[in-house]
């Protein structure tokens, strides 16, 4: 559980409420564009994710041990997010820095969490699995609201008064001209993720080596291909994955272009930015532990769908709120707070939901595939994530390019309704209190 501890300021810190809305407003050319560039930067990592994440997997699969996986893929995970210090606003190299460190910090954090989803169903009975991933999901959320208080109350400052959100100097002498507290948040997560996933090299039982390495790749990629051929024949599986697909498509680019958003349209500091991650965390942490909870009475399949159906609610609240009016047509006067706070109770059931559906799927997956198929079935589960991982991005970079408005993020609704109506034909082979 302490993997998701140590991972989630990767996901809280860079992609949602500091270091994106920190690129769009200081080092973009301008809000749009950082919007844009934001998307296809993180479409073409997904879509090279997609592509490994199944071979990755059977790999693990066949040759036993995880550990060795996760460790390669956190040194990838250090470099890129430790990288993201360098991209100083106003120097020539800061928009490929922070792109590019981006990209490769996604594919280590990635990857390394494939690799550590996969062992959960060797640690407990699956009638545990629930609770240990929601837990593990509540810890994570909790993990990251505590990253997020560091940045905002110690390190990251407003330009225009100096201090940061406790009304407090910068520590370690960060500039808060140079946005050196927003642009240390990328250390931060390097060095906090190398000291929290130390626990799980330390103490988690891995599997051990199961056959000779180089018999047991060209084993594992026949397998992975049979399983992909006759996915297709698998209506509940295929039907999950293909569900799961689309509706952490439209979580991911809500998480990944909300706190872009609220910057550009709403006009919100990012310390304002980071008290509503504080408020979304917090309430992802709740969700997540209730949500297992939950599953672990009924399944994890009414958890996913119930979760899908907030995130559309509270997605188009936001994106029908702008300073001039609500729900698109609703005037507002130029002194109205409702924008605001339609912004923090929106983003509070995305985080709750959010967290419920990320650590429910977990669990659904695991009742689609037989025990020794676990990582495999996380390498599909990312292929299939990461196949339009690409999409939700691209859609928002295409459709804001197009309009010229930040509202361009409408596609992550429709990508969130139609990842829930799927669930239709998903199956959840443990139903019911266990």
């Amino acid at each position: 559980m302490l993997f998701d501890w140590a991972e989630q300021p990767f996901h809280t810190l860079i992609i949602t409420f500091v270091f994106a809305p920190f690129f769009v407003a200081a080092i973009a050319p301008d809000p749009t564009s950082g919007q844009a560039m934001w998307g296809w930067a993180t479409g073409a990592g997904g879509l090279i994710i997609a592509i490994l994440a199944p071979v990755f997997g059977a790999l693990a699969d066949r040759s036993g041990p995880r550990k060795p996986w996760i460790a390669g893929f956190s040194v990838l995970a250090f470099v890129g997010a430790f990288a993201l210090y360098f991209a100083a606003p106003g120097t020539e190299n800061a928009v490929p820095i922070a792109l590019i460190g981006f990209v490769i910090a996604m594919f280590g954090f990635e990857f390394a969490a494939i690799f550590n989803n996969a062992m959960m169903p060797s640690l407990v009975p699956r009638s545990e699995l629930g609770k240990l991933s929601g837990t593990g999901w509540a810890i994570g959320y909790v993990g990251g609201v505590v990253s997020l208080i560091i940045v905002l109350g110690f390190m990251s400052a407003s330009p225009e008064t100096g201090t940061t959100i406790l009304g407090i100097k910068p520590v370690f002498g960060l500039e808060a001209a140079a946005y050196e507290g927003d642009r240390a948040s990328g250390p931060l997560t390097a060095i906090w993720y190398v000291i929290f996933v130390l626990p799980l090299f330390l103490f988690v039982p891995d599997a051990k080596n199961t056959a000779p390495r180089t018999a047991s790749n060209r084993q594992a990629l026949a397998d992975l291909w049979r399983t992909i051929k006759r996915l297709p024949s698998d209506v509940s599986y295929f039907a999950f994955l293909m569900s799961s697909m689309l509706y952490r498509d439209g979580l991911n680019a809500l998480f990944a272009f909300g706190g872009i958003y609220g910057v550009g349209v709403l006009g919100l500091t990012i310390i304002q930015i980071g008290i509503f991650g504080i408020l979304a965390a917090t309430t992802g942490a709740i969700g997540a532990f209730v949500g297992g909870r939950a599953d672990h009475r009924f399944g994890p399949k009414p958890v996913v769908a119930t979760s899908c159906f907030v995130l559309v609610v509270a997605s188009l609240a936001i994106i029908s709120t702008t300073p001039d009016a609500m729900l698109f047509v609703v005037p507002l006067t130029p002194q109205s707070n409702l924008p605001l706070v339609t912004f923090y109770v929106a983003g509070a059931f995305v985080g709750a939901a959010g967290g419920s559906l990320q650590a429910a799927s977990r669990t659904l997956l695991v009742d689609q595939v037989e025990p020794g198929k676990t990582t495999e079935a996380f390498g599909l589960y990312a292929l299939t994530g990461r196949a339009t991982a690409f999409i939700g991005p691209i859609a928002v970079a295409i459709v804001t390019t197009m309009t010229g408005s930040q509202q361009g993020v409408l596609p992550v609704a429709i990508l969130l309704a139609a990842g829930g109506l799927g669930l239709f034909w998903v199956k959840q082979h443990q139903a019911g209190p266990r």
